[in-house]
């Protein structure tokens, strides 16, 4: 089980490029997308669900061309888009019945399915609530439920925890993670502390370009030692900003507490600070923008 994307470009209208020059390869796990709103996470996964077709480059999953061969990919795909819609007057099993059909499921077997999905997603007590009542937490349970009617080897999601409170984003992730097993999981977000918390590996992308791909783990180990913390007034805060990434700032009695990125001390006073992921990403954000990473 091999997903190869390489060297992915997608162009609109305009000369606008939604992504540029765009690869890497999963065999297994969870993959999050991170990268601000507009980075072309979306695009990237519309690619990889055969929705459309990149300008440039191509994707395999083992080794066959998705463009070529775009139904060996639907076979074995579960796809949750960010404008996931719903039937409101239809309760969960009628929907997910109504799914497995489209997908040309069988009857009895998409029913015992139906079932046991219903369990994994924690909605079997609610499941003849019309989805209208539901929760948005609720909502996206159900659509990853009819993602996961066909058991896919790969399975797409796109920016699942928008608008959903603290508790049912923390409940998304962890069934996120859950789901990986002996498939691959990819996941797009803007939000940090989803992907420290789901993902086993994270690509970073801006303005449609891959800037890294690791495991958490080692990109916390590349700004060790770049990250400070000092006291500074608030009237030094502007020029602070303009010399340097500042990824936290907290107003107390002495001051405002800031955390810097910097590769040297940015002040005497400044001591070294143990990393964040939040911190590393702003890391590779401000170099990608030509701020000062020192």
């Amino acid at each position: 089980m091999e997903l190869a994307v390489r060297g992915i470009s997608k162009q609109y209208k305009g000369n606008i490029w939604g992504l540029r020059d765009f690869s890497l390869t999963r065999e297994s796990g969870v993959l999050a997308l991170l990268g601000p709103n507009g980075a072309g996470k979306s695009t990237l996964l519309r690619i990889l669900a055969t929705i459309t077709q990149p300008t440039e480059g191509c994707v395999t999953w083992n080794g066959l061309d998705v463009a070529k061969s775009p139904d060996e990919m639907r076979a074995v795909l579960g796809y949750l888009p960010q404008d996931f819609g719903i039937y409101p007057n239809l309760n969960a099993v009628e929907f997910l019945e109504y799914i497995a059909a489209l997908k040309g499921l069988d009857g009895r077997a998409a029913r015992k399915r139906i079932r046991e999905l219903l369990e994994i997603v924690n909605l079997f007590d609610s499941r003849k609530r019309p989805l209208g009542g539901y929760s948005g937490g609720m909502k996206q349970r159900v659509g990853i439920a009819q993602a996961l009617l066909n058991d896919p080897q790969l399975l797409i999601v796109d920016e699942p925890t928008v608008g959903l409170d603290p508790e049912e984003r923390v409940r998304f992730r962890n069934l996120i993670s859950d789901l990986a097993g002996q498939r691959i999981v990819i996941f797009s977000t803007h939000i940090v502390s989803d992907a420290e918390s789901a993902a086993t590996d994270i690509a970073v992308i801006h303005q449609g370009r891959l800037l890294r791909h690791a495991a958490p783990e080692r990109m916390l180990q590349e700004v060790n030692d770049k990250v400070w913390e000092c006291v500074i007034s608030s009237g030094e805060l502007s020029a602070t900003r303009q010399r340097h990434p500042v990824s936290s700032t907290v107003h107390r009695s002495d001051g405002v507490h800031v955390r810097v990125l910097s590769a040297v001390r940015p002040g005497r006073d400044a001591s070294p600070a143990l990393p964040t992921l939040e911190d590393a990403y702003l890391y590779l954000l401000s170099g990608a923008n030509g701020e000062p990473a020192q």
